[in-house]
């Protein structure tokens, strides 16, 4: 091997180190930002967990699903609440600001609202199936 050729692998490896260095750090900051929301987001998250409100709404959805002869399947995803009735869904999001609904129906988002937990759920979910 020529010193040419040994210089250019020092280089090429030099390079690659750098490289793998900077997608260290782009990684730990992604996880640092994503920790960072997710704590933001706890008390939020608890909250519609533990709240009447919650229970509420899972009692409206089974009645207005029985209603319309539909079977709600309900969901925890981590901290999300999702509801599905056919090709629509409803899901429950805890932010660092708030907790917010979001409305899907046939695979694609439609809108999201904030979510008032002091609110009526019955209105929630005829909003949702209507």
């Amino acid at each position: 091997m020529s010193f040419l050729d040994n210089l250019e692998n020092n280089l090429k490896s030099l390079e690659n180190s750098e490289q793998g260095k900077e997608d260290k750090e782009r990684a730990h900051r992604t996880r640092e930002d994503e920790r960072a929301r997710v704590q933001a987001a706890a008390p939020f998250a608890e909250q519609l967990k533990k709240s009447p409100y919650t229970a509420e709404l899972l009692k409206q959805a089974a009645r207005v699903g029985f209603s319309l002869r539909t079977k709600i399947h309900i969901a925890w995803l981590g901290s999300t609440l999702r509801l599905e009735a056919r090709d629509k869904r409803l899901e429950l999001r805890p932010t660092p600001e708030g907790i917010v609904a979001g409305y899907i129906e046939n695979g694609q988002e439609t809108r999201t609202e904030p979510c008032d937990l002091t609110g009526s759920p019955e209105d929630l979910v005829h909003q949702w199936l209507a």
